[in-house]
């Protein structure tokens, strides 16, 4: 085992990782060139859920204790994400049962740490990206607990949505690696659903396939083609058999990766090859109410009781009345809007915060060696539906409607060129587009 320090969070703190190497070696690209392949497990994004942070320190004990560190995976574990939040103890989720105490969900800045990937306003997320760069896992797991609806279960999963996900990646995990999970968690006492989100709020109505979005830890993992899981105890049971299923979960998750570690790490190296020559990038998804798969759940009868506080009817869950039902799981999602990528972006060397970003995460560039006028295609916003109030400083904006114009501007010697031929194009596409790069669809005018 041995620690790196990441630059330091919103608190001043160093974000931890821990790596456990069964042959002692700890350089990331001799790691590579040995064909390991690597899982990364994060924790404490939300301090409040902290099974992940005991569960973890409990596996790395024993792995190291027994002995069993595995021999063709590299685990990389993040200790404490949200170490801000993690230092201001208390009691912010009144109805989770237990431990005693824990951190806050927010960060120093107040930040929700999981929604802030995409957008990259704090610290930790540089040091998490640099993380992700730095060990290229091909497998990321972050551990988090579940609120809302009851039902007998203590663990529920949110894997990367399917229809999102590269098809050659979607096929392994749908049918060998997730099926596996399911089978080896419920052998191991903490049988497993698919996270909890009613269609009209009980789950017997039926349950939605969670899709996570750049802004979420998994949903910046597709964009570098790494398999993403979320697991999601339930905050009703008690601790401790929460923080034993995310540990069983964890030894699942690194046993059947052990096993299938030729076959993830040539997939990610396939994916990468095919994300270089991609022509079009899906960037956002609707469900598809439609069409539907069933699964058995196991659930609490559903009712209503007047409030202790107002009085008013209120929702609960009678657990002296368990149910097992065959429920409807609408889990297919249909592309809504798509882009071709360019031959190239131009980002002006003026949006620093874009090309920073662009470092960190591995994206090659070149520099412009001299003034020159290049037609590129320009986006014009035509219109747009703006909230009133902002989300964490930023303005959630919908319905935008872009012209793209064709004009010849002027560029400076050191603006920066970003060529499509990249294995982490999808992080490109799905920044650039945003963040004000100009489009070159024609090689020739380069």
């Amino acid at each position: 085992m041995r620690l790196f320090n990441y630059g330091t969070t919103d608190i001043g703190k160093p974000l931890t990782l821990i790596v456990l190497s069964r042959d002692k070696v700890f350089d990331p690209v001799q790691i590579r060139k040995m064909n390991k392949t690597v899982v990364l497990v994060n924790n404490g994004i939300h301090p409040g859920e902290p099974e992940g942070i005991d569960a973890s320190m409990m596996l790395v004990r024993d792995l190291l204790k027994k002995n069993a560190l595995p021999k063709d995976l590299v685990i990389c574990i993040v200790a404490v994400y949200n170490i801000d939040g993690c230092i201001n103890r208390g009691l912010s989720r009144i109805s989770q049962n237990g431990p005693e105490a824990y951190g806050f969900r927010g960060n120093y800045r107040n930040l929700d740490l999981n929604r802030d990937f995409i957008k990259a306003d704090s610290r930790n997320v540089l040091g998490m990206m640099q993380i992700f760069n730095t060990w290229q896992p091909a497998v990321f797991l972050d551990n988090h607990t579940s609120d809302g609806a009851d039902y007998q279960y203590v663990m529920t999963l949110i894997e990367t949505q399917k229809d999102k996900q590269n098809p050659l990646l979607a096929e392994y995990t749908s049918k060998t690696l997730s099926p596996e999970l399911y089978k080896r968690m419920k052998k191991s006492g903490y049988e497993m659903t698919p996270y909890v989100e009613g269609v009209r709020g009980t789950p017997d109505s039926g349950i939605v396939g969670y899709v996570e979005t750049p802004r979420y830890s998994t949903g910046y993992a597709v964009q570098r083609n790494a398999i993403g899981y979320v697991t999601e105890t339930h905050m009703l049971k008690a601790f401790a058999p929460r923080v034993y299923a995310t540990y069983d979960f964890m030894q699942n998750l690194f046993d059947i990766c052990e096993r299938d570690a030729t076959v993830i790490r040539k997939l990610k190296q396939r994916v990468d090859e095919e994300t270089k020559t991609q022509k079009t990038f899906a960037l956002n998804w609707d469900l598809d109410n439609k069409t539907y798969d069933t699964i058995t759940f196991k659930g609490y009868a559903a009712g209503r009781k007047p409030s202790d506080v107002s009085g008013l009817p209120r929702l609960y869950y009678d657990r002296t009345k368990p149910w097992t039902k065959t429920i409807k799981y609408f889990n297919n999602y249909k592309v809504t809007a798509t882009a071709d990528k360019p031959v190239a972006y131009i980002v002006p060397q003026a949006w620093g915060k874009v090309i920073d970003l662009f470092k960190l995460n591995g994206v090659a560039m070149k520099r412009l060696k001299h003034d020159t006028t290049i037609t590129t295609q320009m986006y014009y916003i035509g219109d747009m539906r703006t909230p009133t109030r902002p989300y964490e400083g930023h303005y959630l904006h919908s319905n935008v409607q872009l012209k793209p114009v064709d004009m010849p501007v002027k560029y400076r010697e050191g603006d920066y060129v970003v060529y499509t031929n990249q294995a982490i194009n999808r992080y490109i596409v799905e920044n650039a587009g945003t963040a004000g790069c100009r489009l070159i669809f024609r090689l020739e005018l380069f």
